[in-house]
C-alpha cells in the first residue's frame, strides 16, 4: 500500500468528447477493486463560476451533490462507477480559481505583489488538487483536466501539471486520451494527430507516461510500436480503448489492456490484490441479457441533447438491470404535446416520466403528459418540476382550479398552488442560491413511498427554487392525493402520490443523483417494475 497519495492526471488531445471522464472512472473502478481508497474530481477550464446558471443544450446535465455543489456531468460518472459520494472538492472552474485569488488580492494576501498566472493561479490550481489527497482518505486522487491540450483555457491547468510532476516524482502520473481515425479510402489507422497532440504536450514541459488511444479498429503491435516510438512511452503503455456497447464495459476493457497494473507501475505501488468485479459483472451479464423490455416516454424540453437528462438515463440503466429487462427511453419533447395529440404519441408507452428543468416552455405539454398517464393508470414519476407540473394538473382538473399555475410560469395566477421558496423571495444573485444539496425527508407510513424505500426517514438532493404551496394542502387530500413526504424542518412537501392510481407519485428531489451500478435507486427500481405489469 502506498504510504503517500498517489496523483493521477488524465489530459485530452486532438479532439473533445473522447471520453476522458470515463477512462478515469474506469481506471478508478479498478483500482477500487484492487482494495484502494480513489476518489476522482473534474478542472473545468470554463470562465463561469459553476455550471448552475448554463444552459442545458450547452452543458448538458447540472449535476448536484450531497454538499450543494452544482457539478460537471463528468462527477455523476464517478459516483455511479465508484459508489462513493463526490462533494464540493471534486469539480473546479477557472472561474472559481480566479475568484478564489482575486479575493485573496482584496484582502491584501500577496501584500501588494504583482498577482500572475504564475504563480498565483497555479499555485491556486496545485492546491486545489492537493485537497482532496491532504484528507488522508485517499490513496489516490485522479484529476480530470477539460478542454484538450491546446486549449488557451486549458493553459494554466497542463503548467499546474508540469510542476506537480516535477514536485511529486514517482508520486505522480499522466494518462493522455487521443483519437486514432480510421481512413477508409487507404484503410488504416492514423497515428500523426496522436504524434501531434503528445508533441504539443511535450512543448508544455509534459511528457504522458500513458497513452490511451481511442479507435474504431483493433491496434496491432506494429502501430502500438510506432506511437510508443514518437511519443516516448513504452509499447504497454500505449492502450487501446475501442468503442463498446456500453460505458459500463469501459472498466473491464482496461483492465484486459492492463491500463491499473500500468499506472501501479508507474507510481511504483505493489499491487496488492486481484482485481474484484464480481458485483460489475453481474450487473452486465443483466444487462446484456433481458427477459423482458419495457417501453418509458421520457418527457422533457431538452431531449434534443440526451446528455442533459443523463443520470435519469443511467438509473433506468440500472433499474432495468434490477428488474431483468431493457428499458427502451421513448424521447419525447414536452413543447410538441397537446390533450389532442397524446394519445397517439403515448399509445405504446408503459411509463411515462416527466423530467426536471426551468422556465414556461412546454409546461402546457408536460401537464398534458400527466393528465394521461392519471387519466389512463400509466405507471407515472414525476421529478422536481414534473412533480409540481403533477400537482397544477391535478388542481386543474380534479380540484377544478382553472387558473392553476406555478408563479414561476404566471405571477398572476389566482391559484398558485406552487409558490416561490420563501428564503429565494429577496435574491438578486442567481448562481448557486437555489435549495442545493442534500436534504431529510420524513415519509408517511403505508404509503407507497414508504412500500418503495422501506423506511420513514431518507435524505435526497434538491435542486429548485419553487414548492408546493401548502395553503392548498388540505384541498389536495381531500380530493385524493396524497403527501407523504415532507422535510421535517421546513414543512416543504418532498412527495406526491394518488393512493387510488396504480403507480402515481411525484418527488421534489432528484432521486437519478443518487443511482449508482451497486445501488440502483429504488424510485425507478419500482417505477420501472409497476411499467413492467402494463406490458401486453
Amino acid at each position: 500500500m502506498p504510504s503517500n497519495t498517489k496523483y493521477i492526471f488524465v489530459t485530452g488531445g486532438v479532439t473533445s468528447s473522447l471520453g476522458k471522464g470515463i477512462i478515469a472512472a474506469s481506471l478508478a473502478k479498478l483500482l477500487q477493486a484492487r482494495g484502494f481508497t480513489v476518489t476522482i474530481q473534474k478542472l473545468d477550464p470554463y470562465i463561469n463560476i459553476d455550471p448552475g446558471t448554463l444552459n442545458p443544450y450547452e452543458h448538458g446535465e447540472c449535476y448536484v451533490t450531497d454538499d450543494g455543489a452544482e457539478t460537471d456531468l463528468d462527477l455523476g460518472h464517478y459516483e455511479r462507477f465508484l459508489n462513493v459520494r463526490t462533494s464540493q472538492a471534486n469539480n473546479v472552474t477557472t472561474g472559481r480559481i480566479y475568484q478564489s485569488v482575486i479575493e485573496k488580492e482584496r484582502r491584501g494576501d500577496f501584500l501588494g505583489k504583482t498577482v500572475q498566472v504564475i504563480p498565483h493561479i497555479t499555485d491556486e490550481i496545485k492546491n486545489r488538487i492537493k485537497l482532496l489527497g491532504k484528507t488522508g482518505q485517499y490513496q489516490f486522487v485522479i484529476t480530470e483536466i477539460g478542454g484538450t491540450v491546446g486549449d488557451i483555457e486549458s493553459l494554466p491547468y497542463i503548467e499546474s501539471v508540469r510542476q506537480l510532476k516535477w514536485e511529486l516524482g514517482t508520486d505522480c502520473a499522466v494518462v493522455h486520451l487521443t483519437l486514432l481515425p480510421y481512413l477508409a479510402t487507404s484503410g488504416e489507422l492514423k497515428t500523426k494527430p496522436t504524434q501531434h497532440s503528445v508533441k504539443l504536450l511535450l512543448e508544455y514541459g509534459v511528457q504522458p507516461d500513458i497513452l490511451v488511444c481511442r479507435s474504431e479498429h483493433a491496434i496491432n503491435k506494429e502501430i502500438r510500436k510506432k506511437i510508443a516510438l514518437f511519443c516516448n512511452v513504452s509499447p504497454d503503455a500505449v492502450i487501446e480503448a475501442l468503442d463498446a456497447p456500453t460505458i459500463y464495459e469501459v472498466p473491464l476493457l482496461m483492465e484486459q489492456e492492463k491500463l491499473d497494473e500500468i499506472v501501479l507501475r508507474k507510481l511504483q505501488v505493489t499491487q496488492p490484490s486481484e482485481v474484484h468485479l464480481e458485483k460489475w459483472k453481474n450487473f452486465l451479464n443483466k444487462f446484456h441479457n433481458p427477459v423482458k423490455e419495457v417501453t418509458i416516454g421520457l418527457i422533457g424540453k431538452y431531449v434534443e441533447l440526451k446528455e442533459s437528462y443523463k443520470s435519469i438515463a443511467e438509473a433506468f440503466i440500472h433499474a432495468g438491470a434490477v428488474n431483468d429487462c431493457r428499458v427502451k427511453l421513448e424521447w419525447i419533447h414536452s413543447e410538441g404535446l397537446t390533450e389532442e395529440n397524446v394519445n397517439a404519441q403515448f399509445k405504446n408507452l408503459q411509463g411515462i416520466l416527466v423530467a426536471p428543468g426551468f422556465g414556461n416552455r412546454g409546461i402546457e405539454g408536460k401537464i398534458a403528459a400527466i393528465k394521461y398517464a392519471r387519466e389512463k393508470n400509466i405507471p407515472f414519476l414525476g421529478i422536481c418540476l414534473g412533480m409540481q407540473c403533477a400537482v397544477i394538473e391535478f388542481a386543474r382538473h380534479v380540484l377544478g382550479l382553472k387558473d392553476a399555475h406555478s408563479r414561476e410560469m404566471n405571477p398572476a395566477t389566482s391559484s398558485p398552488v406552487i409558490d416561490l421558496l420563501e428564503a429565494q423571495k429577496n435574491i438578486s444573485h442567481m448562481g448557486g442560491t437555489m435549495r442545493l444539496g442534500s436534504y431529510p425527508c420524513k415519509i408517511e407510513e403505508g404509503t407507497l413511498a414508504y412500500k418503495i424505500y422501506g423506511r420513514t426517514e431518507i435524505n435526497e438532493r434538491h435542486r429548485h427554487r419553487y414548492e408546493f404551496n401548502n395553503e392548498y394542502t388540505k384541498r389536495f387530500i381531500e380530493s385524493g392525493m396524497v403527501i407523504s413526504g415532507i422535510n421535517p424542518a421546513a414543512g416543504l412537501a418532498e412527495i406526491v402520490e394518488i393512493p387510488t392510481h396504480p403507480f402515481f407519485i411525484g418527488v421534489q428531489f432528484h432521486p437519478e443523483y443518487k443511482s449508482t451500478v451497486e445501488n440502483p435507486h429504488p424510485l425507478f427500481v419500482s417505477f420501472v417494475n409497476a411499467s413492467l405489469s402494463t406490458v401486453r
